[in-house]
């Protein structure tokens, strides 16, 4: 007889979270309030196991005041905070009452069942049938838990009555369903958002939610009607269906949007069709494959479109016009070959450069706003306990008009291993072998005019009108060149009685140079006017060095400060001087930035193409201070010092690597840092290069963020003198910040700026002084505000773009609505505002 609470149990657990496949109670009974006979235990014990497919482990925790056979009625009836345990879910009642003769169930008075997997359901009445699989219930309310991006976010089911059809659907009379938690105040006010219906039904072996006659709310007010849709379950990951629409409008393709389905094949792999319809250039058809296999992933995604009207863009080599087809393959993967290993792609495929752009399809390899090329690559990787091995190819492909392929460079490849092993007894230390392989080649000599740019090749890309070492840069030979460097270095600390620490080292290098230059096609020719005869064929070079660096920490109590560290540092490096100047490519140390972060290394060029030489001291002080409450201040001043050879930075190359660097006189530029730290979450930082004749200021960065109550702010400002022999004529100077301020818990504003001080230099033949006529000109602008809570996010963004890094004639400025109904779904709306700003490769 007692089997009608384990059954009422079954089916509203079924009724509410999915489905169970058999009724198994695990536990003995016990803390019964009233004393149950053992005979009755036993014949309750039988009827379970029969009705559980012959189970007779199957068990019941029960709790309740009362329970009373009623032979007259032939009803069992369990009453008075009645809690029934069984397979890890719990149901609680004021009472529950089995009728044998109907094989009716009915549990009333603050009824609740609480899944095992947290799910809680409570109605006001509970009435079902005897095989658990069909039934009604009053005042249903549902709660269910699910981790949704790393967070839990609980929905809720409400209706006055519902019903639970063969054990799989629960239809909800009246229904509502929202993601978002009840007002704490006033848990009668409706929600955020809700979706109410006629009809809510709820499959669970589909795991899908029918709404029917359904209207969306918000704050209690209508805003929507859809007469029939249908959403993922709640604890759906993946699901076929149709995605949030996009919606496009332009003067080159016209209006139209984009309506994504996407189609869950299997768990491992899903197909997503964007198909998009365009006023004016007719059908875009997009397609994406994602697989995902024991070992790693892979996806695909390819984009086309015949055009209706090719007219609508720039004739080549400014625009597509001549191309009726156009579209992209794009292709992602990674893969462990086992714990160490990795192999990997990103590749793109394009018609022409202009095509992502003009059709609004951001690329995967695009890792910011203003990345304006498309990189594929190809790789495999290891990671060793002490070692690393990395092995890639490149494929540049510029996505602007002012960019020619036959300047980039395909990189076949590049390869970086490094080892370090202890040092060989007797002299210990640390012993690190270093190697790389760079293989390259481009059609077409890239060269830039110094120290001011006129000449245009083809009225578009950068050449030179003379093609002399004064007045022209080579940022890439033509041609093909290979170079093997192999390093290997040894190091090891002393500290002595006094405290002091010396560290000597040692180390040479030597690299081998395959060099195939192209001196006919294009403008290849031009140079033999800036380096001469180039070498050609096999080219080595070796560089020994060593060296040793000395430091003094003086540590000392401030008091009540804490402790401060004074700590003078003096490194000396002898070599003999570098070879082959301007008579080698340079791919991969084209970039030399003296500050204080490579004050002492070894090699202050950035790759392997160029080789530090001669003797050289660095020196610096350093002072640091540690207080209490998270205070701390670091700073950092020192000078570098040519001591005796020829000085690498001052000869500088085909690209004047070196020259304008600070580094390019016997006595360097002075360079330091300093951060403050008040306390935590608020930091100052500041660089500088200061003119080691008149201590000007050459470079200067300095940085500021923190976090005050409900804002959190970032600032920096960047001051870079001329360098016209690097092909950089004026002064650049700026000022960005970032905020972001919690109005209140759920409210927030954005903002962010990028303001160009020195535009009016370089906009205006005559000089003019900050104070003259011409204004700061704020070269990018964002402003946005949002909502956020546990159910919604609604974020407005208005941003400006600037020209010359969106490819665009004038500066692109955008309003961005995203609105997202968590659980439900997200859409997106992003417009073009204020002139019409045509894009790279458009028709004006």
């Amino acid at each position: 007889m007692f089997l009608s609470k384990v059954g009422l149990q079954a089916v509203l657990m079924r009724r509410v979270a999915g489905t169970i496949a058999g009724l198994a109670i695990a536990t003995a009974l016990s803390t019964l309030v009233v004393s149950m006979p053992a005979s009755a235990q036993s014949t309750l014990n039988d009827s379970l196991a029969k009705r559980t497919q012959g189970n007779k482990d199957s068990k019941l925790l029960l709790e309740a005041k009362e329970l009373v056979y009623d032979n007259d009625r032939n009803t069992v009836t369990a009453r008075g905070d009645v809690e029934m345990n069984y397979q890890g879910r719990t149901l609680q009642a004021d009472s529950v009452v089995y009728d044998r003769t109907s094989g009716r169930v009915l549990a009333q008075g603050n009824a609740r069942l609480t899944e095992a997997d947290g799910t809680v359901a409570t109605g006001d009445r509970f009435e079902l049938t005897e095989d658990f699989k069909s039934g009604f219930i009053d005042s249903l309310r549902v709660q269910q838990t699910v981790v949704e991006r790393g967070r839990p976010v609980t929905t809720r089911f409400s209706a006055p009555r519902a019903e639970r059809i063969e054990g799989e659907t629960t239809v909800f009379e009246r229904g509502t369903y929202t993601a978002c938690e009840p007002c704490a105040k006033d848990p009668t006010r409706p929600p955020l958002w809700q979706v109410k219906a006629a009809r809510v039904i709820h499959n669970n072996t589909e795991r899908t939610i029918y709404y029917e006659n359904a209207t969306l709310e918000f704050a209690g007010v209508p805003v929507a009607y859809v007469p029939y849709f249908w959403s993922p379950d709640p604890t759906v990951k993946r699901k076929t269906g149709l995605l949030a629409p996009t919606y496009i409008a332009s003067s080159a393709l016209g209006v139209g949007a984009a309506i994504p389905v996407f189609i869950a094949l299997a768990p491992n792999y899903d197909l997503t069709l964007r198909p998009t319809f365009l006023s004016r250039q007719g059908f875009l058809g997009q397609a994406e494959w994602r697989h995902r296999l024991e070992t790693g992933s892979y996806s695909i995604r390819a984009a086309g479109i015949f055009q209706a009207d090719p007219q609508a863009f720039q004739p080549s080599p400014f625009g597509a016009r001549e191309k009726d087809f156009r579209g992209s393959i794009e292709s992602v993967g990674r893969f462990h070959l086992n714990e160490r290993w990795q192999f990997g792609w990103n590749l793109t495929l394009l018609s022409d450069k202009w095509f992502l752009q003009n059709y609004q399809i951001r690329n995967r390899s695009l890792t910011d706003l203003y990345g304006r090329e498309a990189i594929s690559t190809v790789y495999l990787t290891g990671q060793g306990d002490r070692s690393w091995f990395d092995l890639r190819s490149y494929y540049f492909k510029p996505l602007t008009s002012s960019d020619w392929q036959k300047h980039q460079a395909v990189v076949h490849p590049v390869w970086d291993y490094e080892k370090r092993v202890n040092g060989p007894a007797p002299i210990g230390g640390e012993v690190k072998l270093e190697v790389n392989l760079t293989s390259l080649s481009r059609e077409a000599t890239h060269f830039q005019e110094i120290p001011t740019q006129r000449a245009r090749l083809f009225g578009i890309y950068d050449t030179c009108a003379v093609f002399s070492r004064e007045t022209c840069i080579v940022r890439g030979l033509g041609g093909s060149s290979t170079r093997l460097s192999t390093q290997v270095s040894w190091r090891r600390s002393f500290i002595d009685p006094a405290g002091q620490v010396w560290t000597p080292f040692t180390y040479a290098r030597a690299d081998g140079f395959w060099i195939a230059p192209n001196t006919t096609d294009y403008q290849n020719y031009g140079i033999m006017g800036i380096a001469g005869q180039t070498d050609q064929d096999f080219t080595g070079r070796f560089m020994p060095g060593a060296g040793v660096e000395y430091r003094f920490p003086l540590v000392a109590s401030a008091g009540s400060w804490g402790t401060q560290l004074v700590e003078p540092i003096v490194q000396v490096i002898a070599r003999p001087g570098e070879t082959r100047v301007g008579r080698l490519p340079n791919e991969d140390a084209q970039s030399l930035v003296f500050d204080d972060t490579n004050l002492f290394a070894w090699d202050k060029f950035s790759g392997y193409d160029r080789v530090e030489g001669g003797v050289r001291t660095n020196y610096g002080l350093q002072y640091t201070l540690n207080g209490p409450s998270g205070f701390h201040v670091n700073a950092l001043f020192g000078q570098s010092i040519q001591l005796a050879g020829r000085n690498s930075f001052e000869s500088g190359d085909i690209l004047n690597v070196g020259r304008d660097s600070g580094l390019d006189d016997r006595r360097s530029d002075y360079v330091g840092r300093v951060l403050l730290q008040p306390w935590a979450g608020v930091s100052f930082q500041t660089r500088a290069r200061l003119d080691k004749d008149n201590l000007a200021l050459n470079r200067f960065e300095a940085a500021f963020q923190g976090t005050f109550g409900s804002l959190t702010t970032r600032f920096v400002y960047a001051r870079y003198a001329a360098q016209p022999l690097l092909g950089l004529d004026d002064r650049r100077e700026g000022v960005a910040v970032q905020s972001k301020l919690d109005v209140t818990p759920n409210w927030y504003l954005s903002g962010a700026v990028t303001v160009d001080l020195d535009h009016y230099r370089r906009n205006s033949a005559t000089p003019i002084s900050p104070l003259g006529q011409r204004d700061p000109t704020v070269s990018a602008f964002a402003l946005g505000a949002g909502y956020r809570d546990e159910c919604t996010t609604l974020e407005v963004t208005y941003s400006s773009t600037p020209r010359q890094f969106s490819g665009a004639k004038e500066n692109v400025q955008t309003v961005l609505l995203r609105l997202e109904l968590r659980t439900l779904g997200q859409a997106s709306v992003t417009q073009n505002i204020g002139g019409v700003a045509s894009a790279d490769g458009v028709a004006p």
